[in-house]
């Protein structure tokens, strides 16, 4: 089955002609709309609604269709779902991939067909090596994780536990904080993992704090954080002198006012804050909100806007024409302004090029925020510049 669903896929990538010719460019979107990543499907969804409403339907002479697909986070369900989107409604790009599984499983089909896969969200480092028609919009942990670690070791911060999700971004959040804070003379008590679904906190909470670290070092993919702030205060650690540090994952806009004032304080690093100071953020936090009953964007839906913005873009490079290979080739080096600040598509690895920000966790009008107080500029993914 597996074989003859492949051979079709393949079929189609001999008629990039077809394709080219369509008055449409139909993009599949293939998000955790229910299930426990349901929030980053929300979010990117309605970034992708915003930008389709402010940008229009039209780019290039061709209209735009978003096909929009729920996985529920389970990759045979994303496979499956790719899979038919290639071969049944021909669509120019595939987008989303709300976790690092779903992402892999997609990068066979993205090759076979020759289709742009464009990652809003996920953010393993080797995603973009799976295939050469990945594309990445949204973030990798090493970006955030090793500013982390260089904060951490330049403020006082000798020992450390890590706390990490046990699939792919979180063992790339553990190993680069890890390596970095060791190298610049720091210690690294314990790594301890936990399951990414049904995880239990608890256990590996009580470790931390019977081993008293100056600080504990946390990744929860986004929509997990919540409950794990809730246990970490139900086991008295916010009281301990053990200090929370994390990748922004964990103080994930969508969540961080419903955590309590016990966050206040926390130091993170990440790519995006709806507190971001710049006139693109205003308006695009303004536009979310009003478009979205209040809810406050987040770090994914920056990265469904801009995943637009890359295909927007690739489209008016290439005239129209959706050959996947032309497209990739458009997206490579792009450049632009997004609601984050600068971004760009580093030509060689086809994986963003962002600045990452250090920031606490303030009380502001009533509201907790993520509020920047340091830059790194221009951030490629550490793990991949490792490698040179």
């Amino acid at each position: 089955m597996l074989r003859r669903e492949l051979l079709a896929i393949a079929a189609l990538s001999v008629l990039p002609s077809v394709a080219s010719a369509q008055d449409s460019v139909k993009i599949g979107l293939i998000l955790p709309m229910t299930g426990q990543q349901a929030s980053t499907g929300k979010q990117i969804d309605a970034a992708v609604k915003l930008y389709l409403a402010q940008k229009g339907t039209t780019v290039a002479g061709k209209k735009i269709e978003v096909i929009l697909k729920d996985d529920t986070s389970v990759p045979d369900v994303t496979k499956r779902l790719a899979q038919e989107l290639v071969v049944n409604d021909k669509v120019a790009v595939l987008a989303g991939f709300g976790i690092t599984p779903s992402a892999m499983a997609t990068a066979p089909i993205a090759t076979q067909a020759k289709v742009p896969e464009v990652v809003m969200a996920a953010g393993t480092s080797s995603i973009t090596e799976a295939s050469p028609f990945v594309v990445r919009t949204s973030f990798t942990l090493a970006q955030s994780s090793v500013p982390m670690a260089e904060w951490a070791a330049r403020n006082g911060i000798k020992k450390v536990i890590t706390l990490v999700s046990d699939y792919g971004p979180g063992i790339d959040a553990e190993k680069s904080f890890s390596d970095k804070f060791k190298a610049d003379g720091g210690t690294i008590v314990e790594n301890l993992r936990i399951p990414m679904r049904s995880p239990d906190f608890a256990p590996v909470l009580q470790k931390a704090a019977d081993a008293k670290p100056d600080a504990l070092f946390v990744f929860v993919p986004s929509g997990t954080g919540a409950q794990f702030v809730k246990q970490f205060i139900e086991r008295g650690l916010d009281k301990s002198g053990v200090k929370l540090i994390a990748t922004g994952d964990v103080t994930d806009d969508d969540q961080l006012n419903g955590m309590g004032d016990a966050v206040v304080g926390v130091i993170n690093a990440h790519n995006y804050s709806a507190a971001h100071d710049s006139a693109a953020n205003k308006a695009y936090v303004e536009a979310f909100k009003k478009a979205n009953g209040g809810l406050r964007p987040n770090f994914m839906s920056v990265g469904g806007w801009d995943g637009m913005e890359l295909i927007y873009g690739a489209l008016k490079k290439t005239n129209g024409d959706t050959n996947g290979e032309k497209l990739v080739a458009a997206m490579k080096g792009m450049a632009w302004e997004s609601p984050r600040g600068p971004i760009s598509i580093d030509p060689d690895t086809r994986d963003i090029v962002q600045n990452i920000y250090i920031r606490k966790v303030e009380k502001k009008d009533g509201e907790l925020y993520n509020v920047e107080f340091a830059t790194i500029p221009n951030v490629k993914d550490p793990v991949k510049a490792a490698k040179k």
